[in-house]
């Protein structure tokens, strides 16, 4: 983190102590906090209704959701923090968690508890405590710990901490209306761990020296003492030189004292505080039968041997709907019925209608006569804002995206997905990776626009660049994925095994060299299997509809961008020249006809125009099932080069907006040789041994 962000972020300095809002007023937000995976986005947006506003944390790639509710008629700002299990900050997501907590004012928290995993949920209470936060405490997923036998004394726990308690089930917004009927009862917990002595003399000696902040200066006493890098330049800009000697002074006398590093003493201490709370609230009753079939399958879902079929159906199931009906119904109903019958034909008539005749009409829509889908016009034309554009956006990847968000929100609200993680985490630890990867790897099937935005996920910048890579240059999405089968359907099975085998031993030699080359660190595969339940509608719906909001604002205009360059190429004679450029490469290395050059170069447009135009190159020949040897390989080839081939111009864009400018043109610097290379030795084996 920058020095002039976490200055922002600490609001050291003069700035005034949180405290709770004054009886009867309202506080200006409600800040969700919690562990990983204890249903916070389910409560946000049980809260708000909706997703309002997505967007990264300043200074960081951590998203962080953010919206408005009216609650007893009186409106709240709400937002959504990322998950975090500590507030001595690990992670880049713990941190952003901590400022916002430090720079937010007027707040009260909630924070959600996993009822199953309640020590857990107490170790981030006891935080919270020592920060002074105003905050109540949801007891969610009440009806799983219910079903586990698992018994918490509300009301003792309620005492011990201070604060109101609510059990909820938020995916069935059990308890929401009391947690939000309490919120102006929310106030700083009484519960504060003690140290031992030499602890607790150290913070006491400091808790002067601190700054006023957004939380409580024993909080960030502990913090400093235990030498959190994140808060030493809020401390070097807000205490006096000699302030900052003495607690230095006392960090390191304290330190002198303990064998192990003061952070996991600490932590062990105040583990231990909460190990006494927790076992005198919870307590154990009789098992509920009514959820063991979920917890067998669960069980299952992760079994080196059962745990394939059920990875098969599940695929099988998402294929069927995103792949056949997806892809195929819904795209050919919108690309043909909707918009080449009716849509262009109305547009390109409108405009002629209400344009003079002349250079305008012609420069918008073409001169009249001849196929206007043929002609550069700017909004109607070969590369038109519309006709291909729009047409592009909306008819080809809006119904693919749409029906892989609703599969995968299906598969996230399941519980699944975390399944299918820890399923391929041995595959991905050989690329630098972990399981975690394969999440935007298979939403990569859908959009690899928007898989590259979720490589956030991902706890490291190594693992981040690497997924990314991974994801521009050998994962096809779905567009590009149909015109893949539609063409190796009519290739023998040896030639689809040449096909499939390239790209997996791509993605592994690739992802294996960019764990040795790329520096930087992995991180440990840590995941909380929730249970498997049946998904809830409005959960699938209210995930779809955010997923498609953000298609529509972020990626659909970068479409737009990538047609208005490709018009501009066209008009100024640009792409006529990159054809004859690329021609040599495709004749001379690749073997292909030189018909095949110019789908390349429309591949970066969007994916699948490069396997279209190959696909119409061979349709005759597919059509009749009488490919030759040679055409088989050179099928064969162009698929490998185009699927490893850059990717399409919105991906591009997102990934120079995710990774940086220098990481992305040095992306596209190796993919651009390194998939002509490849395809290249294709060739020359299949030739040899084909």
């Amino acid at each position: 983190m920058t020095s002039a962000r976490a200055t922002s972020a600490c609001g050291c300095g003069g700035v005034e102590p949180q405290a709770p809002a004054a009886p009867g007023e309202a506080p200006r937000a409600v800040i969700l906090v919690g562990n990983p995976n204890v249903g916070k986005s389910v409560l946000f947006g049980a809260f708000t209704g909706h997703y309002v506003t997505v967007s990264n944390y300043p200074g960081t790639t951590v998203e962080v959701t953010r919206g408005g509710a009216v609650i007893d008629g009186v409106p709240w700002r709400v937002m959504d923090t990322p998950g975090t299990n500590n507030l001595l900050p690990m992670s880049e997501d713990e941190q952003v968690t901590r400022d916002i907590l430090m720079s937010e004012r007027g707040y009260v928290a909630v924070q959600v508890c996993d009822a199953k995993n309640l020590r857990r949920g107490l170790l981030l209470a006891a935080q919270l405590a020592e920060a002074r936060v105003p905050f109540l405490l949801a007891l969610n997923m009440a009806d799983e710990a219910a079903s586990r036998g698992l018994i918490i004394d509300r009301e003792r726990l309620a005492a011990a901490l201070g604060v109101e308690v609510v059990p909820t089930v938020a995916v069935l917004r059990e308890g929401v209306p009391e947690l939000q009927a309490r919120l102006g009862s929310a106030r700083p917990s009484r519960f504060t761990p003690r140290y031992d002595e030499a602890i607790e003399a150290a913070v006491a000696e400091v808790e002067p020296l601190m700054p006023a902040g957004g939380i409580g200066a024993r909080a960030l006493a502990i913090m400093a003492l235990v030498g959190d890098d994140s808060l030493r330049v809020h401390l070097a800009a807000a205490l006096a030189p000699a302030a900052l000697a003495r607690l230095e002074e006392a960090r390191r006398r304290l330190a002198g004292r303990y064998p192990e590093s003061l952070r996991f003493v600490v932590a062990r201490q105040r583990l231990a505080a909460v190990d006494r709370l927790h076992d005198e609230v919870m307590s154990r009753g009789a098992r509920s039968t009514a959820s063991g079939w979920a917890r067998r399958l669960g069980a299952w879902s992760t079994h080196p041997v059962l745990g394939l079929p059920i990875l098969l159906l599940v695929l099988l199931a998402a294929y069927e709907f995103v792949g056949v009906f997806g892809a195929g119904a819904a795209v050919d109903f919108l690309e043909h019925a909707v918009f080449r019958d009716r849509v262009v034909p109305w547009l390109l008539a409108g405009l002629r209608a209400i344009l003079p005749s002349g250079a305008v009409q012609a420069f918008l829509v073409g001169p009249p006569g001849g196929n206007a889908l043929e002609h550069g016009g700017f909004i109607v034309g070969r590369y038109g804002l519309v006709s291909m554009g729009l047409s592009y956006a909306v008819a080809i990847v809006l119904p693919i995206v749409t029906t892989f968000f609703i599969a995968f929100s299906i598969l996230e609200d399941s519980g699944y997905l975390p399944r299918l993680a820890v399923m391929v985490n041995q595959i991905f630890k050989r690329m630098g990776l972990n399981g975690k990867a394969v999440l935007p790897m298979v939403l990569g099937l859908g959009c690899d626009t928007m898989a590259t935005m979720t490589a956030r996920i991902m706890e490291t910048r190594k693992e981040r660049v690497i997924v990314t890579l991974l994801l521009a240059l050998a994962v096809p999405c779905s567009a590009q994925l149909a015109v893949i089968l539609a063409m190796t359907a009519s290739l023998p099975l040896a030639a689809m095994l040449w096909f499939s085998a390239t790209l997996l031993a791509v993605i592994f030699l690739v992802g294996w060299l960019a764990a040795k080359v790329i520096p930087g660190r992995g991180s440990d595969f840590m995941l909380e299997l929730p249970p498997l339940r049946i998904p809830q509608a409005s959960n699938v719906l209210v995930k779809t509809l955010a997923r498609i909001e953000w298609y529509l604002r972020e990626a659909m205009p970068l479409f737009l961008l990538g047609t208005l360059v490709l018009w501009t190429l066209d008009r100024f004679h640009g792409l006529a020249l990159l054809e004859r450029a690329a021609a040599p490469v495709v004749v001379g290395v690749l073997q292909l006809p030189r018909e095949a050059a110019p789908a390349f170069i429309l591949g970066f447009l969007r994916r699948d125009y490069a396997a279209a135009g190959l696909f119409q190159h061979y349709q005759e020949a597919m059509a009749t099932h009488t490919m030759t040897r040679i055409m088989q390989i050179e099928v064969v080839v162009a698929l490998v080069t185009v699927t490893l081939f850059i990717p399409c111009i919105a991906n591009f864009f997102i990934i120079l907006k995710e990774r940086g400018w220098r990481t992305g043109l040095a992306m596209m610097g190796f993919i651009l040789p390194f998939s002509v290379g490849v395809g290249g030795l294709v060739n020359v084996l299949m030739r040899r041994f084909y």
